[in-house]
């Protein structure tokens, strides 16, 4: 399988491009993002490959960093989200987007995502596996870093709330703003509540009102 690819854009098109190595093109399939970042830069370049066999095809998906890469391989495995749904959500929002509207459920905001839909975004936020894919990312506050975790400043709180603040820090959050917002959602939720409650309970204190 290949695992990643080094070389010259030949070509773009809607939904991928052709990257020249060394003479030979190799036709992948890959995100808006990934493609504005791709025709940005001039020289040979680098993208991650994740290769999916069907009966009928063997297709490659190109992404510019390892986090987006990672958000797609948890996409692709929520029910009907097949590759190019993945790759549409991608083109809408940045891995560290897509993990805040998950862990904050925010059903209308990935709706919105074009080609998207309303039944998919909801059948996202709800499945298990994405809710900890969002809920434990470790993101840099602006993508394009490499999706390389940033170890969390030492917090003073104890115990669930210490942990949820430091998952909001690692969202990208700022640690007053994120601490204040724990707080408040540990007085709405019943005492031993799960962690990802109080995360959800504290995005929510965090949205926009």
């Amino acid at each position: 399988m290949i695992g990643s690819l080094r070389g010259v854009l030949e070509s773009t098109h809607e939904g991928g491009c052709v990257l020249d190595v060394n003479g030979v093109g190799y036709l992948l399939s890959c995100s808006r993002k990934t493609l504005d970042r791709l025709t940005a830069r001039e020289g040979a370049q680098k993208l991650l490959v994740e290769t999916r066999v069907s009966q009928d095809a063997i297709t490659l998906y190109g992404f510019f960093d390892a986090s987006e890469r990672e958000a797609f391989r948890a996409l692709i495995e929520v029910k009907t989200v097949g590759p190019q749904k993945a790759l549409l959500v991608l083109s809408g929002l940045t891995p560290n987007e897509l993990a805040r509207a998950i862990a904050g459920k925010e059903r209308k905001r990935l709706a919105e995502v074009k080609g998207l839909g309303a039944a998919t975004a909801n059948r996202i936020i709800d499945e298990p596996a994405m809710q900890k894919w969002a809920v434990g990312r470790a993101m840099p506050e602006a993508d394009g870093a490499g999706g390389v975790p940033i170890a969390p400043p030492p917090a003073a709180e104890e115990g669930a709330e210490a942990d949820a603040v430091s998952a909001l820090v690692n969202l990208g959050m700022k640690r007053p703003e994120a601490t204040a917002a724990v707080n408040r959602a540990a007085k709405r939720v019943e005492k031993g509540a799960p962690l990802e409650t109080l995360i959800t309970e504290a995005l929510k204190e965090m949205a926009p009102r």
